[in-house]
């Protein structure tokens, strides 16, 4: 298996590494969205969310958190955008779990342009009872 998160883990790539404990660790995104762009990663190797046991999810949670919290402080930022991208067609480009924590600026040129649906002839039911069936 090659994967750069393993290696930054493992010291075998270059990081600039702003948190780390047993479990989990944080770096800066070589590749930003905006600067102080951050990536929290499980240790282990897991591919995605779905992926990741509840103990281990808690850590990074707790972990993201901590430094979403040092970003917003150190950074003066405005807001943060803080995502996981899950497969492929959802952007997800390295297969190892990971949070994104994007510092956000009302000045920022970085926008999300969702283009909203809405729900007709009683699809929101059925989508809500196929999940709740599956939930179960």
């Amino acid at each position: 298996m090659n994967c750069i998160f393993c290696d930054i883990v493992n010291g075998k790539a270059p990081s600039e590494i702003i948190f780390e404990d047993e479990h989990v660790l944080g770096f800066l995104d070589i590749r930003p969205l905006n600067y102080g762009h951050s990536l929290v990663i499980p240790k282990i190797h897991f591919e995605n969310f779905l992926d990741v046991p509840k103990s281990d999810l808690e850590s990074v949670v707790a972990a993201a958190q901590k430094i979403s919290e040092a970003i917003k402080l150190s950074m003066n930022t405005d807001g943060l955008n803080i995502v996981a991208n899950t497969g492929r067609a959802a952007g997800q480009t390295v297969f190892h779990f990971h949070f994104h924590i994007i510092p956000r600026f009302n000045s920022d040129d970085f926008h999300f342009k969702p283009v909203f649906k809405n729900y007709e002839n009683g699809l929101m039911k059925e989508l809500a009872d196929k999940i709740r069936k599956a939930v179960k």
